[in-house]
């Protein structure tokens, strides 16, 4: 196999040489005629991949593999453009941090604070621990090496994770906000190692080495969070603000993109990362009022030079060396993906989630992630990787990323399956809401969501027939009328997970959303599923092309606007003409 990579290579340099392409030896600058094949290459990959629904990022991955081992790179450009695409792929880093900095929320960390310290902690430890004792004894590296192969295994992919979630509709269950949660607390893990790691290798792994050189790395920290606070209060609002008034847009992303990399170059002068740099750039604007507008202006930049990063990972590999270790790579993906999600299963199950929340939270984090790659490509920088080490393991980090859209879609059978197949988990009380609103006693009952004009009529057609119902909406006009009137009924909103907790959805025979809103509705029948998998679930929507997301989701019966409108206008307008719509 290493034999065909090489006639390959040459087959593919004789091609071009023939078919007259430029070269890295004309005058067409070599950057160029790089970008001009990297970026072609990644659209038609990307095309063929989104076809196999599987994550750009593979094929950003796949595409520099290919530029690099059919001899693409040395033909079309030559090594200065490798230089060139590792200055681009750092400023494609750096804005990747400084996003995350400007999305990272002491909000939302205080409330998923549980799932964070708890099931993270737990979660990075233990990975960290088994990931160590393997490279460690089976590659035989330095202690140092050990680490960053450790915490690099203990990452996970946020933006595929979420963006699965999002696609199957269930971004606010309970699965997907442990994962949140844990994904929170990685974030924060890998900041710190990546301020901490150049002492590690300075040091060499030596403890008495060491300990001085972390004590001045944490305080050039301090210092230089110092700095960004006053920047954040008294210069960075200003400066916005000034540039906001001009009303020119490109002022306004010149001004963005100089925060960024003008804040990393002082972390830079203080012999600290520039990625803490870019990511206290983002923190530093993340309270003030542009926040959103600079997200929307610094999003294209940002993914057009991660592209570029994310190619170079590829670019850096030897295929011939990552086929001759195949069964290493696949060992190495399966084992990863397998262990972490496994890990996390055990962890959501023992925080107290359902087996369906614990089997969607394993999955979607069981894969190793962006910063795994940035973090074993910025070591390099620091340190010599040994080939034989560095490229299966980057094959195989990326192999586990491709392999989770995949096991994703086993995630909700098999959850159900669980579910169903054991013990179910008590529901547990929750304070977030009043004892006074908590509904004890009810069984056999219909769940109501939406007291609307169709949720009223449901609610008295019900009762009429002796059944009993409990409603739950945000109107606390119509709220105070029902426990008026001695009903059931509870003002929440049915998308936080605590309000089925409330609701003896364990106990009901259906639950009814009676609101078309699909996405509130998608992530509201993940939190009654996980309570009661055999429980009817009643949805309404407007069109035909979001029906079939809630039955994938969870929804036994779709209630068509479309359909329904369409039948009451036939029948309508056949009465017209005196005929019926059967006729």
């Amino acid at each position: 196999m290493p034999c065909l990579c090489a006639r390959l290579n040459a087959g593919m340099q004789n091609l071009i040489s023939h078919m007259g392409l430029p070269l890295a030896s004309t005058g067409v600058p070599p950057m160029f005629s790089l970008l001009a094949f990297m970026l072609v290459g990644v659209v038609v990959a990307s095309l063929v991949l989104l076809k196999l629904r599987q994550s750009l990022l593979v094929a950003y991955f796949l595409c520099g593999l290919a530029i690099a081992n059919t001899g693409l790179l040395e033909a079309v450009a030559g090594e200065q453009a490798r230089e060139a695409v590792a200055s681009m792929s750092e400023i494609g880093v750096m804005l990747l941090l400084f996003v995350l900095g400007m999305e990272f929320s002491l909000g939302e960390l205080r409330h998923l604070r549980r799932y964070a310290f708890l099931g993270g902690s737990v979660q990075v430890g233990v990975t960290m621990l088994g990931a160590g004792l393997v490279t460690r004894f089976y590659f035989g590296l330095e202690w140092p090496l050990v680490a960053v192969v450790a915490v690099a295994c203990a990452l996970s992919s946020t933006a595929i994770s979420v963006k699965l979630y999002h696609d199957m509709g269930v971004s606010a269950s309970s699965g997907a906000r442990f994962a949140l949660g844990v994904a929170i607390f990685q974030d924060i893990f890998i900041i710190l190692f990546l301020v901490l790691m150049p002492a590690l290798f300075v040091a060499g792994g030596d403890g008495k080495g060491m300990a001085p050189m972390l004590a001045l790395t944490i305080g050039k920290g301090v210092a230089f969070i110092a700095l960004a606070i006053i920047l954040a209060r008294y210069v960075i609002p200003r400066l916005l603000s000034a540039v906001a008034d001009t009303r020119s847009r490109e002022l306004f992303t010149l001004t963005v993109a100089g925060l960024c990399i003008g804040v990393a170059f002082l972390a830079a002068l203080m012999d600290l990362s520039l990625v803490l740099g870019a990511f206290v750039a983002g923190l530093a604007v993340s309270e003030c009022i542009y926040k959103h507008r600079i997200l929307s202006d610094i999003a294209p930049i940002k993914d057009l030079f991660l592209t570029i990063f994310f190619v170079s990972v590829g670019l850096g590999i030897d295929l011939r060396e990552a086929i001759s270790s195949w069964q290493l790579i696949l060992a190495l993906a399966a084992g990863l993906i397998l262990g972490k999600a496994l890990l996390i299963g055990v962890i959501a199950r023992m925080i107290g989630l359902s087996w369906r929340a614990a089997v969607f939270a394993g999955i979607g984090l069981g894969s190793a992630g962006e910063f795994s790659l940035v973090l074993l490509t910025k070591t390099s920088e620091v340190t010599a990787w040994p080939s034989a080490v560095s490229d299966p393991l980057l094959a195989a980090m990326a192999l586990s990323m491709a392999m989770v859209p995949v096991l994703m879609r086993f995630a909700q059978p098999l959850g159900n399956w669980l579910d169903k197949n054991s013990a179910r988990l008590p529901g547990r009380p929750t304070a977030s809401l009043p004892p006074a609103q908590r509904v004890r006693g009810l069984t056999n009952h219909a769940i109501i969501c939406g007291y609307g004009p169709v949720g009223r009529g449901l609610c008295g057609s019900l009762a009429d027939e002796g059944i009993p119902s409990l409603v739950i909406d945000l109107n606390a006009e119509a709220i105070r009328e029902l426990q008026s009137d001695g009903k059931a009924a509870l003002f929440a909103d049915a998308r936080q997970p605590e309000v089925w907790d409330l609701c003896c959805v364990d106990q009901a025979r259906l639950v009814a959303f009676t609101f078309p809103a699909t996405p509130e509705i998608a992530g509201a029948i993940q939190f009654a599923r996980e309570r009661n998998p055999s429980i009817t679930v009643l949805a309404r929507t407007k069109f035909s092309t979001e029906a079939d997301k809630l039955r994938n989701v969870g929804a036994d019966i779709v209630i068509l606007d479309e359909a329904e409108s369409g039948r009451a206008v036939t029948r309508e307008a056949l009465g017209v003409f005196n005929l019926s719509a059967q006729s």
